[in-house]
């Protein structure tokens, strides 16, 4: 996901965006603990994704109280 769509949403997509991500790396790890195959680079961009949201997220937080 790159990082210009994600700073087009408005805060309640971005939660819910948040909200879908972490369920995708939560399934991802279960089939890891299932013994399926889970592509690590699956795992690493979910990780990455929920980060650059978070990120976006806070700078719009500080942006907007400073």
């Amino acid at each position: 996901m790159k990082v210009a769509d994600i700073r087009e949403k408005n805060t309640e997509e971005l939660t819910e965006l948040l909200i879908e991500l972490r369920k995708k790396q939560f399934s991802l790890r279960m089939q890891g603990g299932f013994g399926q195959e889970a592509r690590s680079s699956d795992i690493r961009e979910a990780r990455k994704d929920i980060a650059r949201v978070k990120t976006i997220m806070t700078q719009r937080l500080v942006g907007e109280s400073g």
